[in-house]
């Protein structure tokens, strides 16, 4: 039974989640008229966004992570909900059923045309692949695979007035061994396919626009636009591309730099303009642990040429802007954040959980009995670090600071069985409840650089003064509960601690700063694991819950 403050906290999330999830953490909508950026302090990297009607939809980039494609809906640009995920599992699916950090779905674009929204992105490892659907809320197609091959990324399509439709893309070095080059291909009537070769219509190679990437096709007033980052992901600026004809030759302006502001990176995203004509871009800035967070500034057209942000000299280029007024749609919208706590009382996993590989059913369910239950992930036999886990539940960093609290039920069979709350990145740290003989014990465990192979770090913290046990077939069971915390406040500075009633919480001595994972910002969930050639423990999360 939940306590009478849980009870609360219960009936609050359930109402907010039948109307709007507001964050105790991170809210961008200031409330009078204005917001303030970021508007989403969480990693959706590389953004895209399609305007429909009064409706806003964004996707980003979710590399292995699964489900990916998370869809992203608002009304105003300011207030976004996580509403679905246009993929439940990474293609190709065999390939991605253990992690592939760094690798799978890189920088989509969304797009709608004649009633159906598409999908596309690039794979740098497999190609070009598209999903598509007439209800973004709903189920979405099998991906199609639109061009095999290795080292295709960031494409973008176009349907051209006369009927043709165009794709442009991008080239990773790390694989094609060449890159800050776009070119432009024709795919069939369908967008399912590419029916030429491709033409090279910009080279970054020259000196100024280097690591040039992640393009977005568009056309306007008779011009063809690619807009498109340059200068690297954290030190980068966003550069725009025009030409009368689709092959080119562009000219290129770069609309947006950092300037005089502390934004830094503002670059790759979505032109959109809303119902009332206004034009507005989404973009990132990469924060370090934080990932690679959303920003929304203004866009203003001088000579068919965008300038983005605050234009503070008259030179057309913008610097983006902290604080501004909200866009102009028509009327107001309420105060919503994408969800971030979850009593686990649902059939589903809200939508803000990934796992760290496409979901198999040994990782664990959901349930009417008011938890989720993890199963152990049995190790490998050379076992070295977290690495290699796939059934690790996270959800991104949702604010600078906030605390993530969780309530656990721990069942074990063999020694060596742990169950736990995570902080996970390239280092990590968790508290981990392991099974000794008769006892459970609390260690805290931190890695150091986990893709290179490091060890991990192993400190005891206390013996966990309850353990209950019960016969269980062949193997007893034995089972306890523990609440865990972790605090994160500037900087991704951690703080670890632990309770055995739910009230007085006990801090660890070691505190920890989270590092970003491969293209991904670092995340905070649970884990359970056993030792190799052994049972399968588990966990049942009661809840688990962000706050201030």
């Amino acid at each position: 039974m939940k306590h009478i403050s849980s009870l609360i906290f219960v009936c609050l999330v359930c109402f907010s989640t039948q109307a709007q999830y507001v964050s105790q953490v991170w809210v961008a909508d200031q409330n009078d008229g204005t917001y303030k950026n970021p508007i989403l302090h969480a990693d959706y990297s590389d953004p895209d966004v399609c305007a429909v009607g009064d409706d806003f939809y964004m996707t980003a980039s979710s590399f292995g992570c699964a489900p990916g494609l998370p869809i992203l809906h608002s009304k105003d640009l300011v207030n976004w909900k996580i509403v679905n995920y246009a993929l439940k599992e990474i293609e190709p699916q065999e390939y991605f059923s253990t992690p592939r950090h760094g690798k799978g779905v890189w920088a989509p674009s969304i797009r709608f045309h004649n009633g159906t929204y598409y999908i596309y992105w690039g794979d740098p490892d497999h190609g070009i692949f598209m999903v598509k659907t007439k209800d973004p809320l709903g189920e979405w197609d099998k991906p199609v695979l639109v061009k095999a091959g290795r080292g295709m990324i960031d494409a973008t399509p176009l349907w051209d007035d006369d009927g043709k439709v165009y794709l442009i893309h991008a080239w990773a070095g790390s694989r094609a061994k060449m890159n800050s080059i776009l070119v432009v291909s024709e795919m069939n009537k369908e967008g399912t396919r590419v029916i030429s070769n491709p033409i090279l219509v910009y080279d970054g190679n020259d000196g100024v626009n280097h690591t040039v990437e992640g393009p977005k096709f568009y056309k306007r007033n008779g011009y063809y636009y690619i807009f498109a980052p340059a200068g690297g992901v954290e030190t980068g600026w966003q550069l725009v591309l025009r030409s009368r004809n689709v092959y080119g030759p562009y000219e290129a302006k770069i609309v947006m730099a950092q300037g005089n502001s502390d934004i830094n990176g503002p670059h790759q995203g979505a032109w959109i303009d809303t119902p009332k004509g206004e034009s507005w871009f989404v973009h990132f800035q990469d924060k370090a642990m934080y990932g690679r967070i959303i920003h929304l500034n203004p866009m203003t057209w001088h000579n068919d040429w965008p300038v983005i942000g605050i234009d503070k000299d008259g030179d057309g280029c913008g610097e983006p802007v902290r604080r501004y007024r909200k866009p102009n749609v028509g009327k107001s919208y309420a105060i919503e954040t994408p969800i971030e706590s979850d009593e686990f009382n649902s059939r589903k996993l809200g939508l803000q959980w990934e796992w760290h590989a496409n979901y198999q059913d040994v990782y664990g369910f959901t349930s009417d009995l008011g938890y989720m239950r993890l199963y152990g992930h049995i190790l490998s036999e050379g076992f070295v670090n977290f690495w290699e886990v796939p059934n690790l539940l996270l959800q991104k960093f949702p604010a600078e600071e906030f605390v993530a609290t969780t309530k656990l039920k721990v069942s074990a069979k063999a020694d060596g069985q742990q169950s736990g709350l995570i902080v996970m990145g390239w280092d990590y740290c968790y508290l981990a409840i392991v099974k000794e003989g008769e006892k459970f014990v609390l260690n805290q465990v931190s890695c150091h650089d986990a893709e290179q192979g490091n060890k991990e770090v192993i400190t005891r913290i206390a013996e966990i003064p309850e353990c209950r046990k019960y016969e269980a077939g062949l193997y007893p069971n034995y089972e306890t509960d523990i609440y865990l915390r972790v605090a994160v406040k500037k900087g991704g500075i951690c703080t670890f601690s632990y309770s055995f009633e739910g009230k007085k919480f006990h801090k660890t001595s070691e505190k920890f700063t989270a590092r970003q994972g491969k293209w991904i910002g670092a995340k905070v969930g649970l884990f359970s694991t056993a030792p190799h050639g052994q049972e399968r423990g588990w966990v049942d999360a009661d809840w688990f819950r962000i706050t201030k």
